[in-house]
């Protein structure tokens, strides 16, 4: 696929990018957020080498990317919060690093899109296994289901993690 010209998307950009930056503000309400969410979206287009020639409905396109970006973002603090809210139980001694909690939001948010479409029953599964170290024994007991449940719904979300990798 032949990317297109670089004058066609700085057009484009110029074009809709005011458009778009007061759209998401009007969300977001917050203009460093609004900034990020508007360049992160040409830049998926960028990735995605599209041809903005090709796009009939500039707008509906720009928000529905700008719409999915601001889910992820709510999504990943969401994450953030939980996880930081679990270590404050911890003891400061067994506390990570900044970097190395930088690092573990990171991992959370892949493993939350890996798992992205699997009934909620099967994430808790997932996780409780991968994060919490609990057994499957364990698993099926909190979550009143049978061990061959949890060994299924493992699968599924293994299955699911590894797709997820063949596709990135």
């Amino acid at each position: 696929m032949q990317p297109p010209s670089p004058s066609k998307l700085s057009y484009f950009f110029s074009d809709h990018h005011r458009w778009l930056l007061q759209h998401i503000q009007r969300r977001l309400r917050n203009h460093a957020d609004a900034e990020d969410t508007a360049a992160d979206t040409f830049c998926q287009i960028l990735a995605a080498r599209v041809d903005p020639d090709s796009i009939e409905q500039p707008r509906a396109y720009l928000s529905t990317i700008a719409r999915r970006l601001i889910f992820d973002r709510h999504r990943r603090r969401k994450l953030e919060l939980a996880y930081l809210e679990r270590l404050s139980g911890l003891p400061e001694l067994l506390a990570p690093s900044p970097e190395e909690q930088l690092q573990l939001i990171e991992a959370l948010v892949a493993i939350d899109k890996a798992l992205d479409g699997l009934p909620m029953v099967v994430k808790a599964t997932f996780l409780y296994s991968q994060l919490d170290g609990m057994s499957y024994v364990a698993i099926a007991r909190k979550l009143d289901l049978s061990e061959r449940t949890v060994s299924r719904y493992m699968k599924q979300a293994l299955r699911q993690c590894y797709l997820s990798e063949q596709m990135s």
